[in-house]
């Protein structure tokens, strides 16, 4: 691989792994909001105790999300560890989204419903980008390059040729010469 091509196979990575967050953190804004949204209305939950529940809900399923789809090719050997690290980091950006919702709603008086889902969502955006990079720096680890996948069957080809690479070859005999 050239050096100019280097980066842009790590750009074009980054950008497919940007891509599946997105995907699943959509489908999380979505559970995220609807579970809040259906809080407000049937139930006399404060404004932030009705987010925090939504976005605990939304958490859960971010989690099926990102180990199943979006990096499901990372290291599953230290589930625990990857768990305790992923809640933790879940729990900081619950925190900024609520922080700002409480700001919002406490600090300014903007509790009307299209306010308090204009600052859930503007809470939602701050705490993605601290998670995105909480997540794939500390929780869903990339593999070493040279490690194959745990759960990947090895390429056919690539197999064979290594196996036939450390076969040693015989020397062949030369063929007698015939004299004239």
């Amino acid at each position: 691989m050239s050096e100019r091509s280097a980066p842009r196979v790590r750009l074009e990575q980054l950008m497919r792994e940007f891509a599946k967050f997105g995907a699943v953190g959509g489908v999380g804004l979505l559970v995220d909001l609807g579970v809040f949204n259906l809080l407000r209305q049937v139930t006399e939950l404060p404004v932030v105790r009705a987010s925090i529940v939504a976005t605990v809900v939304a958490i859960g399923v971010n989690y099926l999300g990102f180990r199943y789809f979006t990096y499901r090719d990372r290291d599953k050997t230290h589930r625990t560890k990857e768990l305790s690290l992923f809640f933790l980091f879940s729990l900081v950006g619950l925190v900024i989204q609520s922080g700002v919702l409480y700001a919002a709603t406490y600090g300014f008086g903007w509790d009307s419903p299209l306010q308090s889902n204009i600052f859930k969502f503007l809470g939602i955006g701050i705490a993605t980008l601290f998670r995105f990079l909480s997540y794939r720096t500390w929780v869903f680890k990339a593999l070493p390059a040279s490690a194959p996948e745990p759960d990947a069957d090895p390429d056919p080809v690539q197999a064979a040729e290594s196996i036939l690479g450390q076969r040693r070859r015989r020397p062949q005999p030369e063929p007698d010469r015939v004299r004239s």
